[in-house]
């Protein structure tokens, strides 16, 4: 999983020498916040992903400031607030209303699907409590389950990998056993 998210992500050495990460700074020098270990993915990714839940503008920028203040690995972190896009924000502005709707006990106002953010934007002043609850409460169930995902794929991976080196291992040792059995019959 590593070695897939390695090849995936940008090269760090090559961040650190554009200019437009120049504002990072000594940041950029902090293996925490761009190792690729289990702890660090899976908290990149969670943040990430709960940041996208959220209806504001600059998530990365929030998401880059969860991450260093964590410190998990930031560039999955910014990158994950992409699961919301414009084709994406609807629903999840969407399920956001319903759920906070229903928290909230406020009698849920049915919207047009196909124009929540319009509606949403136009409704502002009477949908902003479920929406914002709803975000947060459905960012953090979801950022949850993708913490959870990740370290339990994580784990999958790794003990997949030591079972297949523990299969090449045994395989190589029956194959020298077995040379070394014909070259003693010679």
């Amino acid at each position: 999983m590593r070695r897939w998210l390695k090849g995936a992500l940008p090269d760090l050495q090559r961040l650190k020498h554009q200019g437009r990460f120049a504002f990072l700074g000594r940041l950029l020098e902090d293996p925490f916040l761009f190792h690729l270990n289990r702890r660090s993915t899976a908290g990149g990714v969670a943040i990430g992903v709960f940041v996208a839940f959220l209806p504001i503008p600059l998530q990365m920028l929030l998401a880059a400031v969860i991450a260093i203040l964590v410190r998990v690995n930031l560039i999955l972190a910014v990158i994950l607030v992409w699961v919301s896009n414009p084709l994406t924000m609807g629903p999840m502005i969407y399920a956001s209303y319903r759920t906070g709707a229903w928290l909230l006990g406020v009698e849920f106002e049915p919207i047009d699907y196909d124009n929540a953010f319009q509606w949403f934007l136009g409704n502002l002043h009477q949908a902003w409590q479920p929406v914002v609850t709803g975000s947060l409460v459905l960012g953090v169930i979801a950022g949850g389950l993708t913490y959870i995902a990740v370290l339990l794929t994580w784990r999958y991976a790794v003990h997949r990998e030591r079972h297949q080196r523990r299969v090449r291992f045994a395989h190589r040792r029956r194959s020298t056993d077995a040379q070394e059995q014909r070259s003693e019959e010679s």
